[in-house]
């Protein structure tokens, strides 16, 4: 072993302690090795940072603004409704839903490019049903990778061991021969995620957010209990008349949320509805307590309905809420809730009160405003959005889920025709997938789609640099040797073995590879000697070379293995054991059905 190997050896094994003591962030580690690297002489400081170059690395940017496009187009939040709609309030369902899309979707494209386009409908998803990030980024990222075994063009490996096929003289793989191997990870891989890999993935809660989301508010305020639905039945004195006309708030202490007519809602708070007439039929979302709610129904000939989880939800794409408080100079103190006339002037409803951190009553016409209350406002997100700091209101906490409201949803149409031209162009070949993404990325920017400053918010500094850090690795092991080191003294363990423990012991040392640098530079190094090991011992090396390329996407034990793990580290808060702990199973998972099924397939 030469000097240039033990210190290359060294870094990587201190870089991988260090990811494991999770005491620095992994990012900051990443630059640390480049660092290293370009201090080692190895290779040189240029070759050290040039993984901020890589295509990879500008793909994954140009597809997190391509993502920002669908988020603020509304399309990713319609998409996440949907699943949330045919999942429920069930993680299994949810995940039976979510992951074959994703597999399927990385079949045809980059395995990276399909969970940075899923990423802000699953962290959508996330924040609506309530079940933290780190329950579903994972198993997404598995599925992609695992996705990427199914055809010839899902992954970069596939395509490597394909074309050393051919340059040898044998005939190459066709589109559909990793296929069958494939679909069986595939549906092992889904059991097994779903149905045991969810006693072992961590609910990590997501970085720390000092706002409270929409439904701690509902909690902190006690509005789940206010919050009803109403019909308005025949004969009601109700019907045409506008909310103000009906006096719900000052005579029966009502706040009217939406109207809910043929299946549509409209929101009374949003001002070009505030006139909005209500008629015979329409399905009131109001908030009141139990005595309001029993008057009005008895004097006005309204009915109570079940207030279904699915109400709320859609009520939340329009409306929502925000905390304010009362500072001492505010006019607004010693003035009832009516004189305050906040609808009027800000466009919003007050539907809570806390005075001294405790809940109070709320009442309308008398309730007297007091320096320190805080008040919870309700209305369109557009009005809570403008809500700007000033003297007689201090915001106090804007929910989350303000920052996923469409904001230019008038451009869903142009978001989802660029989304499917950049699938179509990558999936027929037309351009090379980094061309396809950035004109994607660039016609998000230009249609209106997404602005500048969201599409350079959008871009996920901690896992970009954590992508390109590790880049030069796999650079600095093939200068020094290292590489070629390690793969020949496994090889020289194999000796003259049986085809199958060949199989296993190239899935092994691929699989082992593919951890700690890039799957596509494991392939090439190991596939010419797979393949030549193959023809030494006189057996048929389409099952080896098959073998090779499964085990280049089982990258499941490391965030460092894939972009694709990469890219959901950040948002699920994830730890670099938590990738071993569910990855590790699945990649022996893989193991055993590739030998089982390889042989089958393509004897030896």
């Amino acid at each position: 072993m030469t000097a240039d190997m033990l210190i290359v050896f060294t870094l990587l094994g201190g870089a991988i302690a260090l990811f494991l003591s999770d005491r620095i962030r992994m990012d900051l580690v990443a630059l640390m090795l480049v660092v290293s690297l370009a201090l080692s002489g190895i290779i040189t400081p240029a070759e050290a940072v040039s993984g901020f170059g890589e295509p990879v690395v500008v793909m994954i940017a140009a597809l997190f603004v391509v993502g920002e496009g669908l988020l603020r187009t509304g399309i990713a939040s319609a998409t996440g409704s949907w699943l949330l709609r045919v999942g429920g309030d069930s993680e299994t369902r949810l995940l039976l839903f979510l992951l074959p899309v994703v597999a399927l979707l990385s079949a045809f494209m980059s395995s990276t490019g399909a969970v940075a386009l899923l990423l802000p409908v699953v962290m959508s998803l996330s924040r609506r049903s309530g079940f933290a990030p780190s329950r579903l980024l994972m198993p997404l990222a598995f599925a992609a990778l695992i996705g990427g075994m199914l055809t010839l063009i899902g992954t970069p490996p596939n395509i490597i061991v394909s074309g050393q096929m051919r340059s040898s003289g044998l005939e190459p793989f066709s589109f559909f021969d990793f296929t069958p191997i494939g679909l069986a990870v595939l549906v092992a891989g889904m059991l097994y995620l779903i149905l045991i890999a969810r006693r072992l993935l961590p609910d990590h809660s997501p970085e720390a957010d000092e706002r409270e989301g929409i439904r701690a508010l509902y909690e902190r305020y006690d509005l789940s209990r206010q919050l009803h639905k109403l019909e308005v039945l025949p004969g009601s004195p109700l019907a045409q008349k506008t909310p103000a006309e009906a006096a719900l708030r000052t005579e029966y202490e009502v706040t009217l949320i939406a109207i809910s007519r043929s299946g549509g809602w409209l929101s009374s708070l949003i001002p070009v509805l505030a006139n909005t007439r209500m008629q015979y039929g329409d399905q009131l979302l109001v908030y009141a307590d139990h005595a309001c709610l029993e008057r009005i129904c008895e004097e006005q000939a309204l009915r109570v309905l079940d207030c279904p989880s699915g109400d709320v939800s859609r009520l939340e794409q329009s409306a929502g809420l925000a905390e304010v408080l009362l500072p001492p100079d505010s006019r607004l103190c010693g003035q009832t809730v009516k004189q305050a006339r906040l609808r009027e002037s800000l466009g919003l409803s007050v539907i809570g009160l806390r005075r001294n951190r405790e809940l109070s009553d709320l009442h309308f016409a008398s309730t007297e405003l007091a320096a320190g209350d805080t008040l919870l406002l309700a209305g369109s997100w557009e009005r809570i959005r403008n809500l700007g700091q000033g003297r007689e209101l201090v915001v106090l906490n804007l929910p989350p889920e303000l920052e996923e409201i469409p904001t230019h949803g008038s451009r869903a149409p142009l978001a989802l025709g660029i989304l499917l031209a950049m699938l179509v162009t990558m999936t027929t070949g037309w351009l090379d997938n980094l061309s396809a993404i950035l004109l994607a990325a660039l016609g998000m920017i230009l249609s209106g789609c997404v602005n500048l400053k969201e599409a350079y918010r959008s871009l996920n500094a901690t896992s970009l640099i954590l992508i390109a850090g590790m880049l030069p690795m796999a650079l600095a092991m093939e200068r020094s040797g290292a590489l070629d080191f390690m793969v020949q003294h496994l090889i020289s363990l194999i000796g003259n073995s049986s085809p199958l423990v060949l199989c296993a012991s190239m899935f092994l040392i691929t699989s082992l590879l593919s951890q700690f640098i890039s799957n596509t530079a494991t392939t090439v190094l190991v596939a010419p000697v797979a393949l030549s090991t193959a023809q030494l011992l006189g057996i048929n090396p389409e099952p080896v070379m098959i073998s090779v390329a499964i085990a280049a996407s089982t990258a499941f034990a490391t965030p460092i293995a894939s972009p694709v793990n990469t890219l959901v580290l950040a948002p699920g808060n994830y730890r670099f054991a938590d990738f071993a702990r569910v990855g590790i199973p699945l990649q022996l998972l893989a193991l055993v059905l590739t030998l089982t099924l390889t042989p089958l397939l393509f004897p030896f």
